[in-house]
């Protein structure tokens, strides 16, 4: 044999030995391989291990559990009744947790309280809480981790470029920077970018769809529908107030926002939910970011020196004297426009996004505690707080996960919008259900002029409108397109429009399509079948025996029976069935007497997040009283704010709804008022600001001439 041939074949032999051996120290083979560390993917793991499956969680991460172990406390969860499965799981723990003495170090737990987000953060009849400490969440999901022997491998990156091999149509192995590659099944993608997706060649959308594309009303650009977290009043966005030439501060773009309802590549805005205390023996002072520039909380200053005080509006109290401190206002920890390119930039770009939030966010507070042109009271007050020490020690006490709200999302045979939402159009083949509001942050910060060419700066992109009831969400948004790939599940990335992904991106319905997911998984490795092919009822059976809620039947009402008939009464009577709600409100009729089928309540929760307007139309002009009803009791609020439109303007009446009315049991007057006829008027009550049951039932419409 020729000897240069010789030495070739021994050079290419060697190479595969190496490449065996390669293969061999650094591949293993499961039958479902994980992608992501967050509450989904830890659900997932768990769920495909208690069917018996051998599973891999590859994590990015080295702290598990995402956003629930990264700050976001205050759960985001509308109507818990629609919360089965793992996810209940969790925080009945969460409960169980706090239920000892030893939990609560900084505050006795008497003194904690119960307001939680949109119900009572304790519900002691179910044995679940929906409040807790980062650190409790990292319990948790490490104690799942171990109980079910889970596989864990951290600080593993999907090689985004070439890390994906597929063969007719399925994932074969994904590989890491690292250089491990992990053979599987079935892969699931349960990261919050969706990186696993892309890279597989799955189709996939980033950005706010115009409303023509599903038939909406909420997607696209919303400048009509941002009433929410918007300046107060005409803030002078110039450098020099009044100069267009000084140019614009810092953080508003130059940019038109686009027109109502158009589609853009843009997205709602990023933050870290901050863990904080005034306790001085668990508090560190806000530090000094790299790169500190005052300059960019000009636009801050500007809203404070006006008056705002919104920048106290999100520090909602979790256990041991914390909180989980959230955006609150025209300019909060937010950062508006700074996160387009997060979705499809590199790891390394992705990076130097986080380090520009972070420094943002930390700067953001170091300004309010130490500008001295910040008002005294504020910096007073802002300097009580500091960040948790016993919280992310391990890195600066600051949170490592930032709130991607939304990044790709993909576009499946079927895309979940905000018909569905709502209600207006059916879902089918339901594996769990969300109810929490229409929700999406602010997009966008930019310049306007009045009438008089007064220029202005205004936020746009921020929507919170109720969808009315718990939906379903179908198991074909966690599918791709079959002719994509086959072996893939996507519950967190999952096939959304941007306006009904508002409502389904929170955490307890992340950890309930995880279950599902890999229940999912299960069903097609053993019916040998594309995860698009399974049986259906098969799965819906497996899901509903391990307590996932797949429909929900609302039936708040605790007392049936009929009250006051509206036609015995005089005057125009506006009741709940022309109610127009705002937030999570629940229907009652235990507490009697009440006008029509029953009543609303907030179930004292959602404080500042829940209304209630009447909106009428006067068949006389003239002067009218306006009468509201509600049965007054002890746990009431004590001052409700109505806001009456009439003729002369808009008027706020405060309502103590623990008192009876004057003349009789339930009628309480707001006073008189002057009305056209033929002409639409409204009065609303708000939340805000309250302390007790706030209730919502009729109110009267009396001529007085």
């Amino acid at each position: 044999m020729n000897r240069k041939l010789l030495k070739i074949i021994l050079s290419l032999g060697a190479i595969f030995l190496w490449r065996l051996c390669l293969h061999s120290q650094n591949s293993s083979t499961h039958d479902i391989v994980i992608y992501g560390g967050t509450s989904a993917a830890i659900s997932a793991g768990v769920q495909a291990a208690k069917m018996g499956k051998s599973v891999v969680v590859v994590s990015p991460d080295e702290r598990i559990g995402g956003l629930s172990s990264g700050g976001l406390g205050w759960t985001d969860s509308g109507n818990k009744k629609a919360i089965g499965g793992l996810a209940r799981e969790f925080y009945h723990r969460v409960w169980r947790h706090y239920q000892s003495v030893e939990a609560w170090k900084w505050q006795d737990m008497e003194k904690y309280g119960n307001r939680g987000q949109g119900s009572p953060a304790i519900d002691g009849d179910r044995r679940t809480m929906w409040i807790f400490e980062p650190h409790v969440a990292e319990l948790i999901f490490e104690s799942w981790v171990k109980e079910n022997d889970l596989n864990i491998i951290r600080n593993e990156w999907l090689d985004r470029r070439r890390g994906v091999e597929k063969k007719d149509g399925k994932i074969l192995s994904i590989t890491t920077l690292s250089g491990n590659q992990y053979f599987g099944d079935i892969f699931i993608d349960c990261t919050y970018e969706g990186d696993l997706m892309a890279a597989a060649g799955v189709s996939y959308f980033v950005g706010r769809e115009a409303n023509s594309v599903y038939g909406e009303t909420l997607s696209g650009v919303q400048k009509m529908n941002a009433r929410h977290h918007q300046f107060d009043g005409l803030i002078d966005p110039y450098k020099q107030r009044g100069n267009p030439a000084s140019g614009l501060l810092a953080r508003i773009s130059a940019e038109p926002p686009g027109l109502e309802g158009s589609g853009d590549s843009k997205m709602q805005a990023y933050n870290f939910r901050l863990c904080l205390t005034q306790v001085q023996k668990n508090k560190v002072n806000f530090p000094k970011p790299d790169n500190y520039d005052p300059t960019q909380y000009e636009l801050l200053l500007r809203t404070l020196e006006s008056g705002s005080r919104h920048i106290f509006g999100k520090f909602d109290p979790i256990p041991n004297a914390k909180t989980d401190t959230n955006n609150h206002g025209p300019f909060s920890t937010d950062n508006i426009g700074m996160n387009y390119a997060y979705p499809e930039a590199s790891y390394e770009e992705r990076k130097v996004i986080i380090k520009e939030h972070e420094d943002y966010q930390k700067g953001y507070f170091y300004f309010l505690c130490n500008d001295p042109r910040v008002p005294v009271e504020v910096r007073e007050k802002m300097g009580r707080w500091g960040l948790a020490e016993d919280e992310f020690q391990d890195t600066g006490n600051w949170p490592p996960q930032i709130y991607v709200r939304e990044a790709r999302r993909m576009v499946g045979d079927f895309v979940m919008n905000e018909l569905h939402v709502t209600g207006e159009e059916p879902t089918s083949k339901s594996i769990g259900m969300g109810s929490y509001n229409i929700d999406s942050h602010n997009v966008q910060r930019y310049l306007v002029r009045d009438e008089s060419g007064k220029a202005y700066v205004l936020n746009e992109g921020d929507i919170q409108i109720n969808p009315g009831v718990p939906y379903q969400i179908s198991y074909d948004t966690i599918v791709p397109k079959q002719k994509e790939c086959q072996n893939l599940l996507v519950p967190i990335c999952l096939s959304s429009s941007h306006i009904a992904f508002g409502s389904i991106r929170m955490e307890p319905v992340f950890m309930i399509l995880g279950q599902s997911a890999a229940t999912a998984a299960v069903h097609s490795i053993e019916e040998e079948v594309p995860v698009q092919k399974i049986s259906f009822s098969k799965l819906m059976d497996r899901l509903l025996e391990d307590g996932q809620i797949l429909e929900l039947i609302e039936e708040n009402v605790l007392a049936h029976g009929h009250g006051i008939d509206p036609k015995n009464l005089s005057g125009m009577v506006i009741d709940g069935t022309n109610l127009k709600l705002q937030g999570q409100w629940e229907k009652s009729t235990s507490l009697r007497p009440f006008v029509g089928d029953g009543y609303f309540h907030d179930g004292n929760g959602g404080k500042g997040m829940r209304s209630a307007v009447f909106s009428f139309v006067p068949e006389k002009s003239g002067l009218h009283e306006l009468k509201v009803s509600f049965v007054p009791a002890g746990n009431r609020a004590g001052e409700v704010e109505y806001k009456i439109e009439d003729e002369k303007g808009n008027t706020k009446v405060l309502i103590d709804q623990r008192k009876k009315g004057e003349r009789d049991e339930i009628w309480h007057s707001l006073g008189s008022f002057e009305y056209i006829e033929g002409k639409t008027y409204s009065v609303s009550l708000h939340n805000q600001d309250t302390q007790g049951y706030v209730v919502a039932d009729a109110i009267r419409v009396i001529p007085l001439n």
